[in-house]
């Protein structure tokens, strides 16, 4: 009985010192704060190749690679709308560019941290865009899935500025629509910011599970065990901005003028929603966005599509039009 209570006081200690020793490692190695944020090292579904998406059950996609900078190539996934799906079969990368043409609005999909293009929710939120007669394109920043670069937030917005101009040079008239989830709200606000200043804007711009800044999100994060430590903030949030990461949503929304929609589940359990409550109301009485429309679309929590799981709702094709 002696032997085992040493052995648990020793496993106590031993838990007690790595809880405090925790935030002085993140304070002195802010890439390993960085590394937390972006979660690119975290590939799931595992053992699935992105060069074929139709493996994922997208039998009318297209697996491209662009180059945004030297030494950065992305992995691109063009998804056509479902009526397009019996021409596409056995087509090659040139048919589908070409059909970025048709008189189909586009929307470029920014999607969160971890996992990939692959992810099995956002295939699913691909289908329902093709089957509502959107093209959908989308890719993994550089250091996710198959791209090849280091993760940072400049580049994170620098491909998808890439892979929009991309799109527009190919698409024509049609709409283009912006459309980011979680963490690709900072990345899709990032973008959206920089093509209203240079007066090129999207068409609207869509936030799905948006917070309003990454401070408030990892001050929120229901897995900040440590958000009652003492000096939580410069121990955890200021590592952050040292590593040059700010996804400064509730910012940027000051300067884009285009309709913006804002969709949040009452249940999600990763980005609070009261924080997309509180951009919504931030953007909602910016000057900026006095000749658009701006719209905050609550889910509640007995649909339980808590924080990935929109793309289930039954209203999300009244919504979008």
């Amino acid at each position: 009985r002696y032997g085992l209570w040493f052995r648990l006081r020793k496993l106590i200690l031993w838990l007690l010192g790595m809880y405090i020793a925790i935030p002085f490692l993140v304070k002195l190695c802010p890439a390993i704060q960085a590394k937390l944020v972006f979660l690119n090292f975290v590939r799931v579904p595992y053992f699935i190749d992105l060069k074929r998406p139709q493996d994922q059950g997208l039998n009318h996609t297209c697996n491209y690679y662009l180059q945004p900078e030297e030494d950065v190539t992305i992995g691109v996934w063009h998804t056509v709308p479902a009526a397009l799906w019996k021409n596409a079969r056995g087509k090659d990368q040139l048919w589908f560019e070409e059909a970025l043409g048709s008189s189909h609005p586009v929307i470029l999909y920014l999607h969160g941290n971890a996992g990939t293009r692959g992810g099995d929710h956002r295939v699913e939120l691909y289908k329902v865009l093709s089957s509502l007669g959107y093209h959908v394109v989308t890719f993994d920043y550089r250091g996710w899935g198959d791209s090849i670069g280091s993760p940072s937030e400049r580049g994170m917005t620098y491909d998808a500025l890439h892979v929009f101009d991309w799109i527009k040079a190919r698409s024509g008239d049609n709409p283009v629509y912006i459309w980011g989830h979680s963490l690709g709200t900072g990345v899709a606000t990032n973008l959206v910011r920089r093509l209203c200043e240079r007066e090129t804007p999207p068409d609207a711009l869509i936030l799905e599970s948006p917070f309003t800044n990454i401070r408030e999100e990892a001050r929120s994060h229901p897995f900040s065990i440590y958000r009652y430590f003492p000096g939580f903030d410069w121990f955890f949030l200021d590592p952050i901005t040292t590593s040059g990461i700010k996804f400064a949503n509730d910012e940027n929304v000051k300067y884009i003028s285009c309709s913006l929609l804002i969709l949040h589940a009452e249940d999600d359990p990763v980005v609070p929603f009261h924080l997309g409550k509180k951009l919504y109301n931030i953007a909602a009485t910016s000057r900026s966005f006095r000749d658009y429309k701006v719209q905050f679309v609550p889910f509640h929590t007995d649909l339980g599509y808590r924080h990935k799981y929109i793309y289930r709702s039954p209203e999300l094709p009244r919504i979008l039009r």
